[in-house]
């Protein structure tokens, strides 16, 4: 249907068309025009209501009417331009984004240090050793994902996410937009929603990247080809590099699942020291040092937990943390 993407299917256009045809019809009426039922036709024209083709008449309180087609679909043809316009927009900018990026890694991989890089040549040893680490997160695993879930996938019994979110790590995975077409894919990115894991998708990612504590990015050494092996970097700039890109992505990125299904998802021990110590007034600083970890990760806590509670502020955070029993 040449309609469809104006959001306009065949069967409403045929009730669209039934009433710029037959203005003065009932809605039975026009079910008979179409050849639907009367409660199939009531559907569609709530549809053409929420689309303006079906809008209220100024001459007869209560009356409605079918809007001329020049102005009715002309106009949804130029919001749907103007939102592909805003996507192309937003699609032009990540793609800039992570060739400055990549510019900037390539850089770094140029000048880089051997305490700061770990350079593991072949998949498998790369997974290996990724495994290893994951292991060893203590709050967070990030991830741009940008192949499919594969369909010989393990269930999630046997998947690696299960270990982390079962010691309440936060998991976040940006997948392809495409990964949406495969019935094993979704089965499988629903299941690990339920367990914990914060699930989004976008049209395009740059390359595999996995963060690991906020504290080690692991990229891959050639991103044409994932059977190189992989590069685990420790040092600050790169991180920096690393969790802006990631974040680029997860901030444009579209949620899969109702985020509200996790909200009752337990605080992980240093989440719920972090809002200990944050409710007694301590700094990010005093947080990092009293806990052991980095300032960049104390801060990243509290992010993550005011992003979760809506919080715009401290103060906010510590009242809605409060009204949860957390602190």
């Amino acid at each position: 249907m040449v309609f469809e993407p104006l959001g306009v299917d065949e069967a409403t256009f045929a009730v669209y068309h039934a009433l710029l045809s037959h203005p003065d019809s009932t809605p039975e009426q026009i079910a008979a025009l179409v050849d639907l039922s009367p409660a199939t036709v009531q559907e569609l024209m709530d549809k053409l209501r929420k689309l303006d083709l079906l809008v209220p008449t100024w001459t007869n309180p209560g009356g409605e009417h079918a809007v001329h087609p020049r102005v009715g679909l002309t106009g949804l043809a130029e919001r749907r331009r103007s939102e592909l316009n805003r996507q192309l927009g937003e699609l032009r900018e990540a793609e800039a984004t992570a060739e400055v990026v990549a510019e900037q890694y390539n850089e770094l991989l140029t000048a880089r240090s051997s305490g700061d890089v770990e350079i593991l040549k072949g998949r498998g040893n790369a997974s290996r050793r990724i495994e290893e680490l994951a292991l060893k997160a203590r709050e967070t695993f990030w991830g741009l994902v940008p192949t499919h879930i594969d369909d010989t996938a393990r269930s999630v019994e046997d998947s690696p996410d299960l270990p982390l979110l079962e010691r309440g790590i936060r998991l976040r995975t940006v997948y392809l937009q495409s990964m949406t077409a495969s019935k094993q894919a979704m089965e499988y990115a629903a299941a690990v929603h339920k367990l914990g894991c914060e699930v989004r998708v976008t049209p395009t990612l740059p390359m595999r990247l996995l963060l690991v504590d906020s504290e080690i990015a692991i990229m891959p050494m050639d991103p044409e080809s994932p059977t190189a092996g992989a590069v685990i970097h420790r040092s600050p700039a790169v991180l920096a590099i690393a969790l802006s890109l990631f974040d680029a992505y997860w901030s444009k990125a579209t949620e899969l699942f109702d985020p509200d299904e996790r909200d009752d998802a337990p605080l992980t021990p240093h989440e719920a020291e972090v809002l200990r110590l944050l409710a007694g007034g301590a700094k990010d600083e005093q947080v990092a040092r009293l806990l052991g970890i980095s300032l960049r990760t104390a801060r990243r806590i509290t992010a993550t937990l005011s992003d979760r509670l809506d919080a715009a502020s401290r103060f906010e955070l510590g009242v809605a943390a409060a009204k949860r029993g957390w602190v």
